[in-house]
């Protein structure tokens, strides 16, 4: 939850159109994603690879954790609560108050907009830290060896976000309603999935990043000349 000082947005009905027009995006994303996972291995079957498997072994240790165990959700708002800080201080802002607890906690600043309140849902910052961490190991220490320590512990902290995010949600979230739900989810899916693309090329790939949203810009507007050729033919 933010605290912040209000500013103009688009009204709702404007978002939710974006909202339809974001849903061809995200799904070329997500075949751009699983192009170029498979391009990081020498197989084209990419869930037959041990990076594969060591990401899923990490979904699935944060599953029997979350099922079996006391959830961390401390964990969780201070991840949360601090990735509204951090887009804050990105975008400009100034944040003047910032508390946590394990009911919840708070953010107060003097900036606000679509990306600030939808971040914590599309922007996965424990598996970001993974990723951070990880690449500046490889750049400096040559981790290459590591890699399947980073498949599987980008795979738990994905699944730590996925998992506790889908939690919260289950309860009316401010954040979401404001922004409109299909706009959101288009939002926090596409984040989601981008934030996967970069990371895991980044650091385990023979495809670089730049290839790889190439690849999902023209496949987008392979849809949009699509789109546009029909509704030219139907008038």
């Amino acid at each position: 939850m933010t605290g912040v000082i209000p500013r103009h947005v688009p009204k709702r009905w404007v978002k939710l159109i974006i909202g339809v027009f974001l849903i061809p995006p995200a799904l070329v994303l997500t075949q751009t994603f699983f192009t170029a996972f498979a391009r990081t291995t020498v197989h084209d079957q990419f869930w037959i690879t041990e990076e594969f498997w060591f990401f899923s072994l990490g979904v699935i240790l944060w599953m029997v954790a979350f099922f079996s165990l006391p959830r961390p959700r401390w964990l969780y708002v201070f991840g949360h609560e601090l990735t509204h800080a951090l887009w804050v201080t990105l975008l400009g802002g100034k944040v003047h108050q910032f508390e946590v607890g394990s009911k919840g906690g708070h953010v107060l600043s003097d900036r606000t907009n679509t990306w600030i309140a939808l971040a914590p849902y599309f922007f996965p910052l424990y598996a970001v830290l993974v990723m951070a961490t990880f690449w500046a190991g490889h750049w400096f220490w040559n981790w290459r060896h590591y890699l399947v320590w980073f498949h599987l512990l980008l795979g738990a902290a994905y699944a730590f976000h996925v998992t506790l995010t889908w939690h919260i949600l289950k309860h009316s979230q401010t954040d979401i309603s404001e922004q409109g739900y299909l706009f959101s989810a288009a939002v926090i899916f596409l984040g989601n999935v981008a934030v996967l693309l970069v990371g895991i090329p980044l650091i385990a790939a023979n495809v670089r990043v730049a290839t790889a949203f190439e690849w999902w810009l023209n496949g987008t507007w392979g849809i949009v000349r699509g789109i546009l050729r029909i509704v030219g033919t139907s008038s």
